[in-house]
């Protein structure tokens, strides 16, 4: 079974920009350095994308998987997880939760779980787990920070 790891920023936009950003998962490529290529390949009724298939390279991890998005009718909410096993991962599952601060910004807590299909030690895989979730949400804070990235 894997562990749930958790992480919060604040990023100065209000939720709905943030949460614009997060559903454009085309546009992953051009701010998200391990992510090489991303192919929406099923939608709801909506338009926002049900199934996504990822394509990554981080150097020691490279992977292809597809993940399930779900999503709050108010997008304070959007979560996913593996469709199926990949040549890295067992399992995933996440979520961003969207709040509104007082100030206009936006506090953005990720929660990841992973199951690796290889083995590590447990403390370098949290090492992995809190690098990972870092990254992510300060390029994601720089990509809806960004001059012009207004929605």
């Amino acid at each position: 079974m894997a562990d749930s790891s958790t992480q919060s920023i604040i990023i100065g936009a209000p939720p709905d920009w943030v949460a614009a950003v997060i559903c454009d998962f085309p546009a992953y490529p051009e701010w998200t350095e391990a992510v090489r290529r991303v192919e929406v390949i099923e939608e709801y009724e909506d338009g926002y994308a049900s199934q996504v298939r990822f394509t990554i390279d981080a150097g020691v991890m490279a992977d292809e998987y597809v993940l399930a998005y779900e999503y709050a009718e108010d997008l304070t909410r959007i979560e996913w997880h593996l469709v199926a096993p990949s040549k890295m991962q067992k399992s995933q599952r996440g979520s961003y939760d969207l709040v509104a601060n007082p100030d206009g910004g936006t506090t953005v807590t990720y929660t990841l779980e992973v199951e690796l299909s290889v083995g590590m030690l447990g403390m370098f895989r949290r090492k992995a787990e809190k690098m990972i979730m870092d990254t992510a949400l300060k390029q994601l804070k720089r990509r809806v920070e960004a001059p012009g990235a207004a929605q």
